[in-house]
């Protein structure tokens, strides 16, 4: 899993099968801290995210498919998981 921020929305007037009605969002991994690392990259929404939370995503075509419920219909590479509601963490390791 990826702990990323929601940074923005996608919007498109056409999408490609089995995606027309999903949220597409801006994520940016980011550190247990809040600090950018890597690249932005689009998730497919499931949990009504917005911008600005920080979310759990889930990086694997299979899984990811899976949690849409729709295991064989369209590729799919990221998939929002879970929101965030606290990090805790000992930064001793």
């Amino acid at each position: 899993m990826i702990l990323a921020k929601v940074t923005g929305n996608v919007v498109s007037t056409i999408k490609a099968i089995g995606y027309e009605s999903r949220k597409i969002l801006i994520v940016q991994p980011i550190d247990p801290d809040g600090k950018s690392k890597g690249k932005s990259f689009l998730a497919v929404d499931t949990v009504q995210a917005g911008i600005g939370d920080i979310v759990l995503i889930l990086e694997e075509g299979g899984s990811a498919r899976l949690i849409l419920d729709e295991p064989g219909t369209f590729t799919i590479k990221a998939v929002i998981a879970g929101i965030v509601d606290e990090i805790q963490y000992d930064s001793n390791f």
